[in-house]
C-alpha cells in the first residue's frame, strides 16, 4: 500500500461521539428505539439526512414524515442506524467523485437505493440476515472517496476514465491505477476508525470474493449483488441489473425474490 494511501486514511477525522454511540447501541441484543431516538436527536446532519431520506420516493410512504421519531417508527431501528452512520460516514470523506463521473448527491443516492433493495429482497429471504447486512451494504463503497482523492492528487484521472472507457470494471481500473480496490481501502478506513470486525471482514474481499473465508461467503456473494445491481455511475439500469441476477445466479441465491424486489423498487423510482 502506497504511503499516499496510508497518509490520506490516517489523517481522517476521527468519528464524531454520536456515531460512536450508535455503534455501541447497535451491538445490544436488546435495541428501544427511544433509545437511539436519544442518542440522534443531538445531532442535526443525522436529523436532516434521515427526513430527507424518508422522503424520498424509494420508501413511498403515503404521508410526509416530519419528526424523527416517526422516521424510526417507519424505518426501523436497523435501517435507521444504517442511514445515521452512513450519511456521517460520507459526510466525514466527501471529496469530489470526478475520477468516477458522480456528484457526492449521486453517490447517496445509490447507497440508499443499495439499502433498500437490501432490505426489500431480504425481506423475503431472511430477515435476521437482512439487519446484518444492512450497514455494510450502505457503506461498502466509502472506500471511493479516498480512491478519486488520489486518483486526483496523482493526476490519473485521464488514464482511469481511459480504462473504464475501453471496458475496464471498476474494480480492475482501480486496481490497476491506485493499486488497491474499493472494498480494501474501506475496510482500512473501518479498521482505522476502529469499527466492528464483523463489518469490516463482511466488506474486505467483495471484490475478490475468492479470499472470502467460508463462513462469511454467500454474506459478502449478496454484497456483491447489490453493489452491481445499484453501481454507482447507473443504478438500477437494465445493463447492471442483469448483471445482478447473474452473478446472484452464479452464487445460487433467491433470484426470484431478488427479481421482485428490483421490480418493486423500480416502479417506486417512476413515482420520483
Amino acid at each position: 500500500m502506497s504511503a499516499n494511501i496510508l497518509e490520506k486514511i490516517e489523517s481522517l477525522p476521527p468519528l464524531p461521539k454520536t456515531i460512536i454511540e450508535i455503534e455501541e447501541f447497535r451491538k445490544k441484543s436488546d435495541k428501544e428505539a427511544s433509545e437511539l431516538l436519544q442518542i440522534i436527536e443531538k445531532d442535526a446532519l443525522i436529523i436532516s439526512t434521515l427526513l430527507k431520506i424518508s422522503n424520498s420516493a424509494m420508501f413511498g410512504f403515503r404521508s410526509k414524515v416530519e419528526t424523527p421519531s416517526r422516521a424510526i417508527n417507519l424505518l426501523g431501528i436497523n435501517f435507521t442506524i444504517s442511514i445515521a452512520i452512513g450519511g456521517t460516514v460520507q459526510n466525514l470523506l466527501n471529496t469530489n467523485l470526478e475520477p468516477y463521473s458522480i456528484s457526492s448527491d449521486d453517490f447517496m443516492r445509490a447507497s440508499n437505493l443499495s439499502s433498500t433493495l437490501t432490505s426489500l429482497w431480504l425481506s423475503y429471504v431472511d430477515v435476521d440476515l437482512k439487519d446484518e447486512l444492512l450497514l455494510p451494504v450502505l457503506l461498502q463503497e466509502a472506500g471511493k472517496f479516498i480512491l478519486a482523492d488520489i486518483i486526483t492528487s496523482e493526476k490519473k484521472i485521464d488514464a482511469f476514465k481511459t480504462m473504464l472507457s475501453s471496458g475496464s470494471t471498476l474494480c480492475v481500473a482501480e486496481k490497476k491505477i491506485v493499486g488497491l480496490t474499493t472494498s480494501e481501502i474501506t475496510a482500512k478506513i473501518f479498521r482505522h476508525w476502529k469499527l466492528s470486525e464483523n463489518l469490516i471482514e463482511l466488506i474486505e474481499f467483495v471484490d475478490d470474493i475468492s479470499k472470502c473465508s467460508e463462513k462469511i461467503k454467500q454474506k459478502t456473494q449478496i454484497l456483491d449483488v447489490i453493489k452491481t445491481a445499484c453501481d454507482i455511475s447507473n443504478p438500477l439500469s437494465d445493463k447492471n441489473v442483469e448483471k445482478a441476477i447473474i452473478k446472484a445466479t452464479k452464487y445460487g441465491l433467491d433470484v426470484k425474490t431478488l427479481e421482485i424486489a428490483i421490480e418493486k423498487l423500480q416502479d417506486r423510482l417512476l413515482d420520483e
